[in-house]
Order: C-alpha cells, then structure tokens, then sequence
C-alpha cells in the first residue's frame, strides 16, 4: 500500500494526480499516429519550430538532480556554479552556429549516422552503443533515482513507488506519441517548471526582512566570503586548489559541454527533427538563452538558504526540500512538486526517445537495411519499453552513490572526451581520418574506464 507524508494535503496530492493525467493525455494526442512513419515517430517529421526546440532543450537538460545540486551547490558554494550553466549558453550558441548546419545538411537522423558518413561504419556503432548505454544508466536511471529521493523526502512516496510511477507514466506518452509528444509536453513543463523556481526565490526573498536582511549589503555581509562571487581565484583560504576557479570554469568545461550540448543524441535530436535550418538554429540560440535563468532561479535560492535555514539543512543535498517545506503554502507545495516531476519526466523522456531512434537507425537499420518503416517504429517503441524497464531495475542502486550530482558530471567523462575530439575534429579538419578518430575512441575510452 503507498504510504504517504502527513505533511502533503490533498490539495497538494490533487495537483501532483492531475498533473501526472493531464501530462500523459496531452503527450498522446499530441503525437500519436496510427500509421507513423519512422520520421514522423522519431523526428517528428521534420515539423518542429524554434520555440518548441527550445524549451526541448532547456527541459531535457534541467532534471531534478540539476534543481537539487544547483540549489546545494549554492548554499555550499555560491553562485559561482551559475558559470556552468552561463557556459552552456555558450555551448548552444556553437550547436546552433556551426554543428546544427553541418547536422541538417548531412541530412542525418542520428548522430551515430554522421559518424559513418565522416568516418567509418566502426565508428558509428561505437557510438551508437555509448549512447544507448549513458541514456540508460545516467539520463534515466539516475534521474529516476533522484526524482524519487526527492518525493520520499518530501511527501513520504517509497522510492520504489514514486520510481515505478513516473517511469510508467512518461513512457506511456512517450512510446505511443514520439518527438511530437515530448516537444508539446516539454513547451508545458518549462513553464511549470521555470514557474515553480521563480515563486520559491520570490518567497525566499520576501522571507529575507524577518532573518535581518533589509539590504543586498546586509546580504553580503551574512553569507559566506565569495559565496556571492562569479570569480574565485585559483587558491582557497588554506591554500589548497580551488575546484571552481575561474581557470577550472574557462578551460575544464568545454570538453564535457561539447560533449553533452553539441554530439549528445539525447539533446541534439530536437534540433535534428526542426522545420528547416534557420528554426534549428533559432531553437538552439532560444535554450541558451533560457540557460541564463537558472543561476537566478535555482543557484541563488540556496545561497539565500544559507540566511534563512542554515540551522535546519544538515546536508547541502537537503536544501531544496527544506525551502519547499518552510516558504511554500499548501496548493503551491503541489505546484512545486507537479514542476519536479517535469524535471525528472522531461530528461527521461528525451533519453528513451534517443535510444529508441539510435538502435533502430543505428542498429537494426544498419543490420538489415530492407527493414520497413513501420518495423522501425515497433523497434523503436520495444527499445523504449525494455530500456526503461531495465533503468527501472537499475535506479534503486544509485543509492551507493554519495553524491549522484557529481556522478552524472563524472561518469560522461569516461567517454565524453573522445567523443568531443572525434566530433570536433570531424566538423572542423576535413584531413581528420577514420583511422585516427577510430584510435582516439579506443584511447580515450581505455584512459576513461582506467
């Protein structure tokens, strides 16, 4: 039987029930065919415009773990973790500039396919098999993972509970509706979820005046030294190195934000299903845009916690959930909670519909070239089913993990820098060879599992 927390009202639990339906019926109609072709399904027949690929982009990126190690990162360190997400502006201005229209030129459905058609078939499944797998267990696992920490802390749903319910529910739309179904129910989700952010900062400074702050001098004085700073020299107070240097943020991020940003299928295939050139583009430029907002929104709500509930958060990790319980009122509490599952739904729905595509196209297709259609479309709606059942069985386990934030950040670096060269490399020296991009894959996954 579920159990839940005396703490969530009805209203509260009304809210979450009738986002989770609402969601679901809106994501079939919107992309549900019964006769869909493999790029109506998968692509969503080349149709979408830049606002939908937008806000695709910004909501497939911002899951749970983002808005709970965003808001812990802030209250342990300040907002200068914000520059990671100003970088990815950059990264999608470069998605957008120069990676979107060597993409769509190519006509490719998959980024494993670009691989092949710059280097060698080799090279495609190697890429196909990365992708499949980092959805799987990073993209779905840990999100679903985190989701449900959040929802046993917060209202007392079994981890399992909460695991099964939302896997079931997005898998639901997004197996039957497709790209269509996850860009219309991704459009909702940003607001929701941008929303939700917007109201508990808002509460958070109006919380402000009764903890002694009048002022943004007042504030300074009350957090920690650099806590409201951007820069932070490459040396702490002890002398030891500093992690979020400015060096670290200028140089060490790239790798991994060309990585994820600009060859990533679970990212890139909405800009791969867009009208034409100049939506892709725009849809790439719009999610950089909307990367802007987080470090007002979910960064500078835990330095504000610092102020307000230093007392009560034992953990970083816990800052989140304690400023939902002591700003927001009951109605809002659910509103909240309706925009973590948009996190955590929207970041699993865009990496089932990746390993979807990518083993139909990549694999199957690949395999046996005289494969229908249709078949495809079954394929790729069987892969969705297993890989989220498999995701399902593998969550629970990210309980070993101490820190999951820095787990999705240090896994993708196991591969993410080979991939980020070959790609690189493939888009910008046209003398790059299949030799040499099969050799930095082989080195670079070796030097990554070591």
């Amino acid at each position: 039987m579920l159990l839940l927390a005396t703490a969530i009202s009805r209203l509260d639990l009304t809210i979450i029930i009738t986002y989770l339906i609402g969601i679901m019926v809106i994501g079939i109609w919107a992309g549900y065919r019964k006769k869909a072709s493999s790029t109506q399904f998968f692509l969503a027949g080349r149709s979408l415009k830049w606002p939908m690929i937008g806000a695709a982009l910004f909501t497939a990126n911002i899951s749970t773990i983002h808005l709970v190690g965003l808001a812990a990162s802030g209250f342990s360190e300040g907002i200068v973790v914000g520059n990671f997400e100003w970088m990815a502006s950059f990264c999608l201005i470069l998605l957008g500039l120069i990676f979107v229209p060597f993409y769509l030129r190519t006509k490719i459905n998959t980024l494993p396919e670009f691989l092949e058609k710059r280097y060698s078939t080799t090279c495609r499944m190697i890429m196909a098999f990365i992708t499949i797998w980092s959805a799987l267990l990073v993209h779905i696992g840990v999100s679903l993972y985190a989701g449900a920490k959040v929802f046993d802390y917060f209202f007392g749903i079994p981890v399992v509970w909460s695991i099964t319910i939302i896997a079931i529910v997005t898998a639901i739309y997004t197996i039957l509706g497709g790209l269509r179904a996850i860009v219309v129910t991704d459009s909702i989700q940003a607001v929701l979820l941008l929303g939700g952010c917007v109201l508990l900062t808002v509460f958070a400074i109006l919380k402000l005046p009764g903890a002694g702050i009048h002022s943004f001098a007042e504030l300074r004085q009350a957090v920690q030294p650099d806590q409201l700073s951007m820069a932070h020299s490459l040396r702490d107070a002890n002398g030891n190195f500093n992690e979020y240097s400015w060096l670290t943020v200028m140089i060490g991020y790239h790798v991994l934000g060309i990585w994820y940003w600009c060859t990533d299928q679970t990212i890139v295939q909405k800009t791969l299903g867009a009208k034409d050139m100049r939506n892709g583009q725009l849809g790439a430029v719009f999610a950089g845009v909307l990367k802007i907002l987080p470090l007002f929104f979910m960064v500078l709500p835990g330095v504000l916690a610092y102020v307000l509930f230093s007392d009560q958060i034992a953990k970083p990790n816990d800052t989140l959930t304690v400023m939902i319980d002591n700003l927001l009122p009951i109605g809002l509490k659910g509103l909240f909670a309706a925009g973590l599952l948009a996190a955590v739904m929207s970041t699993v729905e865009a990496a089932l519909n990746s390993t979807a595509t990518v083993t139909a196209e990549d694999i199957v297709k690949r395999i046996r070239p005289e494969t229908k259609d249709r078949t495809l479309v079954l394929i790729g709606r069987i892969t969705a089913c297993v890989v989220i059942v498999l995701a399902m069985i593998w969550s629970p386990y990210c309980e070993r993990f101490r820190n999951i934030f820095v787990v999705i950040n240090k896994v993708p670096m196991m591969f993410a820098p080979a991939i980020t060269t070959v790609f690189v490399l493939g888009v910008f020296w046209k003398r790059g060879t299949k030799q040499a991009a099969l050799a930095t894959f082989i080195v670079g996954l070796v030097v990554g599992l070591a």
